[in-house]
């Protein structure tokens, strides 16, 4: 079940990200950032390498470029969901083994 896990999602701040965006809502970059507690420069780190795997799409506000919105796409929201029930396997093995 561990070969379920993704490499791109699993660091904690893009599992973070995926988990605030996983309510099928748009957020607003500033929000994620609060959330995450991520200076500007790793936050876009964290987000490219989620937008570069297709898992998240982003887009400028058309009133003020400087406003960009966050959401799953589909293939986001399955790899999140793959992810996610990897991990719960995985603890609920080892806690199967205590």
């Amino acid at each position: 079940m561990t070969d379920d896990l993704d490499p791109i999602i699993h660091p904690a701040h893009r599992l973070r990200i995926c988990a605030l965006l996983a309510a099928g809502t748009t957020v607003e970059l500033a929000i994620v950032k609060e959330h995450c507690g991520l200076s500007a420069s790793a936050l876009s780190k964290q987000v490219s390498a989620l937008v570069d795997a297709g898992y998240v799409d982003q887009q400028r506000s058309r009133t003020d470029s400087r406003r960009i919105w966050l959401s799953l796409t589909h293939e986001g929201k399955t790899a999140y969901r793959r992810h996610v029930h990897a991990l719960r396997a995985l603890l609920a093995d080892s806690e199967a083994s205590i």
